[in-house]
C-alpha cells in the first residue's frame, strides 16, 4: 500500500495566534501522529518574500513559528520539518514548472487577479507595483508540492485555486515529456476545522490586527480576551451562544460537556465579564505547558535550528533524487552519454547486422551471401563473372536491407 503523503507549508510573516493554533497547528499536529501517512511541515521563508521585506521579521518568525511546532508536541522524527529555502530543488523545480506554465494561467491566479482589480478601479496602472514574485507564487507553490509529489495539502477554501493550479502543470510536465512523473495533488478543506473571531469580531487574521497572539504571558492573555468585544446585555439577560464570539472560541478548546455548560450559563444570563474570565481560565489550562516548552525552545534558537536542518538533510535525500530524473528528462544530462550512446548503438547494430562475405566456386564463377550471428545463410548472390561484380551486388544488397 502507497503511504500517503501531506504536506502543510506556514509562511513566515508574522508571530502565531490562537486562530492558527485552533485551525492548523493542533489538527495538523494530531495528523502527523497517523502511521500510514508521511507528513511535510515547512516554513515558508520563499514565499515570506514575496509580501515582506524585513529580514529581521522573517528571521523572528521563522524562531516563533518553528518553536511553537515544536512545543504543541510535533515531533520531528516522525515528519519531514524543514525551511523552505534549505531545500535548493525547490527554486530548481521551480524554473522547469515555469517553461511549461501559461501566461494566462498565472493572469487569472486569485491573488493577482485581486491587486490588479484593485488597481483598475482606482484609475491606476493595472499592474503597478505588481513583484515576479507575487505573480509567480502560484508556481513556486507548486514547486513546493510537487517536488515531494505530495498527495494531500490541506488548505483553506481561498488556497483551492492553488493546488488546481500545482494539478494543471504537473498534467502538463507529465503530458510534454511523456511520463507520470508528478502525482496529482488533491486540496483538502476540513470545513469543521474552528475559524476564530478576533477582538472585534471578525475572523482572526493578522491582516485586520485583531489576533490574540499564542503564547502571551497569562496576565496579558487574560487582559486580550477581557478586551474582546461583546453587546451591551447586562448580567442576568439571556445571551444568545450562536452569535456570542466568546461561546465560538470557548467550544473550540473545550469537550462536548464543558461547552454544553458554557452555553447553558450563557442562556441564563452569565455575566459577559465572567463569561471572559471562564474563557481565559479554559484556554490558559490548555495552553500552560505548551507555553513553558515554547519558554525553553526561544531560549535556545540552537536546538531549533538543529531540528529543521536534520528535517532538511532529511527531504534534500527525496528532493534531490527527484530533480536529477526531473532534469533528466528535459534534457539537461551530461553531454558525455552523447557519445557513449551513439557507440552503444552502432555496437548494437554492429552486433545484429549480416555479415556479408564473396567467394568462388570451383567452376570459377563468383558469388556472395549473407549469414546472421548465429551462422544461417540470410541471401545468395551469383553467379557473377567477375569478383568487382560480385562486390558490387553484395554492395547493393547491403545498402538495401539498410546495412550499406
Amino acid at each position: 500500500m502507497t503511504t500517503k503523503r501531506v504536506l502543510t507549508g506556514i509562511t513566515t510573516t508574522g508571530t502565531p495566534h490562537l486562530g492558527n493554533y485552533v485551525g492548523a497547528i493542533r489538527p495538523a499536529i494530531a495528523a502527523s501522529r497517523n502511521p500510514n501517512v508521511e507528513s511535510f511541515y515547512f516554513l515558508a521563508d520563499y514565499h515570506a518574500l514575496v509580501k515582506c521585506q524585513e529580514p529581521e521579521r522573517v528571521q523572528r518568525s521563522t524562531l516563533e513559528i518553528a518553536a511553537s511546532w515544536l512545543a504543541c508536541g510535533l515531533d520531528p522524527e516522525r515528519v519531514f520539518f524543514y525551511r523552505q529555502s534549505e531545500i535548493r530543488e525547490i527554486p530548481e523545480l521551480t524554473w522547469l514548472l515555469t517553461c511549461v506554465t501559461g501566461k494566462g494561467l498565472l493572469n487569472r491566479a486569485h491573488a493577482y487577479k485581486a491587486v490588479v482589480d484593485q488597481h483598475v478601479a482606482a484609475g491606476e496602472d493595472a499592474d503597478a507595483g505588481v513583484t515576479a514574485g507575487l505573480y509567480m507564487y502560484p508556481v513556486l507553490m507548486a514547486a513546493d508540492i510537487l517536488i515531494f509529489n505530495a498527495h494531500e495539502v490541506p488548505v483553506g477554501r481561498d488556497q483551492i485555486q492553488h493546488i488546481e493550479i500545482a494539478r494543471d502543470l504537473a498534467q502538463r510536465f507529465n503530458h510534454i515529456y511523456g511520463r507520470e512523473f508528478f502525482t496529482l495533488p488533491e486540496a483538502r478543506v476540513d470545513d469543521a476545522t474552528a475559524v476564530l473571531p478576533g477582538l472585534d469580531g471578525r475572523k482572526m487574521s493578522k491582516s485586520y490586527d485583531n489576533t490574540i497572539p499564542l503564547w502571551l504571558p497569562a496576565k496579558d492573555l487574560r487582559k486580550a480576551i477581557m478586551g474582546i468585544v461583546t453587546n451591551s446585555l447586562e448580567p442576568g439577560q439571556p445571551k444568545d451562544p450562536d452569535s456570542s464570539h466568546l461561546y465560538t472560541i470557548f467550544q473550540a478548546f473545550a469537550d462536548p460537556a464543558e461547552t454544553q455548560a458554557y452555553r447553558r450559563a450563557l442562556i441564563a444570563g452569565i455575566a459577559w465579564g465572567e463569561a471572559k474570565e471562564r474563557l481565559y481560565e479554559r484556554i490558559d489550562r490548555e495552553l500552560a505547558p505548551a507555553r513553558e516548552r515554547y519558554e525553553a525552545l526561544m531560549s535556545e534558537p540552537e536546538r531549533i535550528e538543529t531540528a529543521l536542518r536534520h528535517g532538511a538533510e532529511k527531504a534534500c535525500e527525496r528532493s534531490r533524487a527527484a530533480i536529477r530524473e526531473l532534469k533528466h528528462a528535459v534534457g539537461l544530462r551530461s553531454i558525455a552519454d552523447v557519445g557513449s550512446k551513439a557507440r552503444a548503438a552502432a555496437k548494437r547494430k554492429s552486433d545484429t547486422a549480416p555479415k556479408f562475405v564473396t567467394y568462388r566456386e570451383r567452376d570459377g564463377s563468383f558469388w556472395f551471401k549473407a549469414s546472421d550471428a548465429a551462422g544461417a545463410v540470410l541471401h545468395v548472390g551469383g553467379p557473377y563473372d567477375s569478383p568487382q561484380r560480385a562486390r558490387d551486388a553484395m554492395d547493393a544488397k547491403r545498402a538495401e536491407l539498410g546495412f550499406g
